[in-house]
């Protein structure tokens, strides 16, 4: 079963993002790269991603759009298909700024026709609204028809300008009901207000699936003492570059006392079976 990081952030170049955002993120890449602006132009390309998975031994990234101008940075629908593009284990999600977006559900089916997106990540803390919004119900509507996930940032976030209290995942709950045949995944798992939340949702609701990006793996059974027990519903993502190292990620699943088959399924075989992938 292949190993897939559900969870991979990229940035345009030159970066566009508010002043407490570039701040923030020279703190936390000082050590690693020296600054934010000095990750950012030398992670430019699909082959600069395509090796942090080989140093990480894993199969497919999902690499994640991001249109937050209030927030944290831009990472622009065009710059995820051009970093995917003739790279097959890069597998790019889009994302839509109902703000920013005259129709959401037209462009969204825009780029999955003409730049093969595979997905889209909403960020509600980030945008300042609820997942349940019916403003969104046209988009939710059209993903359902293009059979592709849709992911929303839940919990909390570091970054100053977020909203904390649009990342209930009970929103999602609406949702998951409306779109009965829609994949809903609770990226961060609730992290860390509403860890039983995600937990009971991803157990109740057929299509709703815990996606674990940014929690320490050493710490994910004091979060959810029976993780093995929805670990078909489980999706692994490392949140890099937000975490040190991917590769640390998938060492510190690995290391849990889980069973090998669960393992496997959050690792990488429940993305791939929902993404179509070998």
């Amino acid at each position: 079963m292949p190993v897939v990081d559900f969870h991979i952030h990229c940035y345009d170049w030159p970066i566009q993002a508010p002043p407490s955002f570039v701040r923030f993120m020279d703190r936390e890449m000082a050590r690693a790269y020296g600054s934010f602006a000095a990750f950012v132009e030398r992670f430019t390309t699909g082959e600069a991603y395509e090796r942090v998975l080989d140093d990480a031994r894993v199969d497919y990234g999902v690499i994640l759009a991001e249109l937050a101008p209030i927030t944290s940075a831009i990472a622009s629908n065009e710059t995820v298909a051009r970093l995917c593009q003739g790279h097959p284990r890069l597998i790019p999600f889009a994302s839509l700024n109902p703000y920013l977006s005259a129709n959401p559900a037209q462009e969204l089916e825009r780029l999955v026709r003409e730049h093969g997106f595979r997905g889209l990540k909403l960020y509600p803390t980030y945008n300042y609204f609820y997942p349940n919004d019916r403003l969104l119900y046209p988009l939710y509507a059209k993903a359902q028809e293009l059979r592709i996930p849709v992911k929303w940032h839940t919990g909390t976030s570091a970054f100053p300008a977020s909203r904390l209290k649009y990342g209930d995942p009970m929103h999602i709950d609406d949702v998951a009901v409306d779109f009965p045949d829609l994949v809903a995944i609770i990226t961060h798992s609730g992290r860390p207000l509403w860890y039983d939340t995600a937990y009971t949702l991803a157990r109740m609701r057929e299509h709703v699936y815990m996606e674990i990006a940014g929690l320490p793996p050493r710490r994910l059974l004091d979060y959810f003492p029976d993780l093995e027990r929805v670990s078909d519903k489980v999706l692994f993502g490392s949140d890099w570059p937000s975490v040190p190292t991917m590769k640390g990620n998938v060492e510190g699943l690995r290391a849990l006392p889980l069973s090998a088959e669960a393992k496997e399924r959050i690792l990488g075989g429940n993305a791939a079976r929902l993404l179509g992938l070998a």
